[in-house]
């Protein structure tokens, strides 16, 4: 039987794991401390990093003051974000600059670099995805190193998923005072129910957070509850009139149920992904009044499909069409007969469109918390390549979207290391290829820059 730690368990742990701490700090005054080295090579830079969020080497300290670097340290720690931040002078070797580091450092996140007047940045996919690395690597170029790096770290943890490797939380160690490390041993002890408080905190944040992405997607599935529950009143179908056989009577039912069903799970979600049960709820609701109207008109029973793709409200989806967003590539996606017509017209589609904090905007554009509704209707593998290269479909994709949204919308499930986590060697080196500059897309040393240019 698996043990379960109460909250005070836990706070007697870390109390205990604080006294050792402090104890092996002691430990190594007494045999002396490890001299301190210049951070010349990578692996002096990834140890650094193991240790704290921002590095800025003695040889380029004039691009960023200790006051600005442990700002900008603060900034990523509070966020509790795998966000590695090195400042290297001009002069550092950059062949191979982001795979080795990555491969030294070891753990599963997103590595930006300031090298002299030269900035760029890689990430794990799991993480954040290259398309994301780019465009936000793009918006911060020509700014000094200062604003560059702060208007690149608040923009990556808006996107971001993941959390802070455990590493960030242990001591530094060399070069250090014994009296300076007997101080903060103290504090470190005495502040362990400000610990066990602040992992509180984060997890009441967390909650709130998941509670604000609920909200905005409850009024989305209202309306698509609502608008079922209208196309129910105007079926005008009466169980027991003249025509009607069982089959029919079946169908009715299993619409009737799945109106049932929807709302009844969106009374009783919680959370983000909770709502995954009720656009599945009518999804089958909307498929069972497309067979019982087929039955009626004396017409073929229609195959299942995936809703349309512009907006699930209108119901099943007659046949797949090519549809080029502006900007972006062309794809095959599922559309309704209207959206069909009007595809053939060279008009533009009905598209679904949300509120967000930019005003009204396609579901594919309005972030993360949409998820779990649009997985709900798409699920069974479609999604992933209906989505790919939106806003929407970046962040799904990766496993760190899982544990702020929930997971398995899409089926885009995918493995490996979320972020934060210590994967050594094991990821894939392609998220973090090309030289520096070059925007990951090419080998050699240095890259052209240039622009990573946009699409859907």
């Amino acid at each position: 039987m698996k043990a379960v730690l109460l909250p005070g368990v836990r706070l007697r742990g870390l109390f205990l794991s604080l006294i050792a701490l402090v104890a092996a700090a002691l430990a190594v005054l007494s045999t002396g401390a490890p001299p301190g080295h210049a951070a010349t090579s990578v692996s002096a830079v990834a140890e650094a990093l193991r240790e704290s969020p921002v590095y800025v080497d003695p040889a380029a300290s004039a691009q960023l003051s200790a006051a600005d670097a442990d700002a900008l340290a603060k900034k990523i720690e509070d966020a509790d974000k795998p966000v590695f931040v090195a400042v290297l002078p001009a002069g550092f070797p950059t062949r191979n600059l982001f795979t080795d580091l990555r491969t030294d450092t070891g753990v599963t996140g997103l590595y930006a670099i300031r090298l002299g007047d030269r900035f760029d940045a890689r990430a794990d996919s799991a993480v954040l995805s290259r398309s994301a690395v780019q465009n936000l690597v793009k918006s911060v170029q020509g700014e000094d190193t200062k604003t560059q790096l702060n208007d690149f770290t608040d923009r990556a943890l808006r996107n971001m998923g993941g959390s802070a490797p455990s590493s960030w939380d242990s001591s530094g160690g060399g070069g250090v005072s014994s009296t300076s490390l007997i101080g903060v041993g103290a504090v470190l002890v005495a502040g362990g129910a400000g610990a066990y408080t602040l992992v509180r905190r984060n997890r009441r944040r967390k909650e709130e957070e998941q509670r604000a992405a609920l909200d905005k997607l409850r009024v989305v599935v209202d309306e698509d509850i609502t608008a079922f529950g209208e196309e129910l009143d105007r079926l005008d179908f009466h169980p027991a009139e003249a025509g009607a056989d069982d089959a029919m009577r079946a169908d009715y039912e299993r619409a009737l149920d799945a109106y049932e069903r929807a709302k009844s799970s969106m009374a009783a979600a919680e959370r983000p992904e909770d709502v995954r049960a009720v656009t599945e709820a009518l999804e089958d609701g909307r498929f069972s009044l497309a067979q019982l109207a087929a039955r009626r008109e004396g017409r073929p029973l229609p195959e299942r499909r995936a809703p349309c793709f512009f907006d699930p409200r209108h119901g099943p989806s007659v046949t797949d069409a090519t549809w080029t967003p502006a900007g972006g590539a062309p794809r095959e996606v599922p559309v309704c007969a209207a959206d069909r017509a009007r595809l053939s017209d060279g008009l533009a589609p009905a598209v679904r469109e949300v509120d967000t904090e930019y005003g009204r905007r396609p579901y594919w554009d309005a972030g993360p918390a949409y998820g779990p509704w649009a997985g709900g209707y798409f699920g069974g593998g479609l999604l992933p390549g209906l989505l790919v290269g939106t806003l929407l479909g970046g962040m799904m994709s990766s496993p760190s979207y899982a544990s702020d949204y929930g997971s398995g919308y899409g089926d885009f499930g995918s493995g490996g290391y979320a972020g934060g986590d210590v994967s050594g060697a094991d990821f894939d080196a392609s998220d973090f290829g090309g030289g520096f500059g070059d925007g990951g897309g090419g080998g050699g040393d240095f890259g052209g820059g240039g622009d990573f240019g946009g699409g859907f």
